[in-house]
């Protein structure tokens, strides 16, 4: 059964997935290399109707170089309201090059978290960017006398 037919469940409009994007500074990448699919945690900033990340030499430079197709998903919970949110955006990727290009992009508040040289730029352009936001379900409505017991099997 698919939650996309959920009542429970809401596409976000267009502007909403932005201003969602916009509350987090921490999402996924999903790049194909060596035509497997892999997944990086990336620190980004929207940037006008892109989505701009730093990252160093390696898979995720090189994967998301020279208009590679990449997504990347977001996500977070409204506390008070419990409600979640789920944003992906799928497109284009290309390291940022030329000099103002690159001086208008260091700019940007990107802080990675983790330590290490960071100076490339990659910009995703979107092709699509889709959102729903759904209502979180209380554990005790998903939680089952076989996942306790599956969870005692592997202790």
């Amino acid at each position: 059964m698919s939650n996309e037919s959920s009542p429970d469940v809401q596409n976000l409009e267009h502007h909403e997935c932005w201003a969602m994007l916009r509350t987090v500074s921490v999402g996924r990448l999903a790049v194909l290399s060596d035509g497997r699919p892999d997944i990086f945690p990336i620190n980004y900033t929207v940037d006008g109707g892109t989505v701009v990340f730093r990252t160093g030499q390696g898979t995720k430079l090189s994967a998301a170089s020279g208009d590679a197709a990449v997504a990347v998903e977001a996500d977070g919970v409204d506390p008070e309201s419990g409600l979640a949110w789920s944003v992906v955006v799928k497109g284009t990727a290309e390291v940022v090059k030329g000099a103002e290009d690159v001086l208008d992009t260091s700019r940007l508040y990107l802080f990675p978290w983790q330590a290490g040289r960071k100076d490339a730029f990659v910009r995703i352009t979107p092709e699509s960017v889709t959102g729903r936001r759904f209502k979180v379900t209380e554990p005790m409505t998903w939680w089952t006398q076989i996942s306790s017991s599956a969870k005692s099997a592997h202790k």
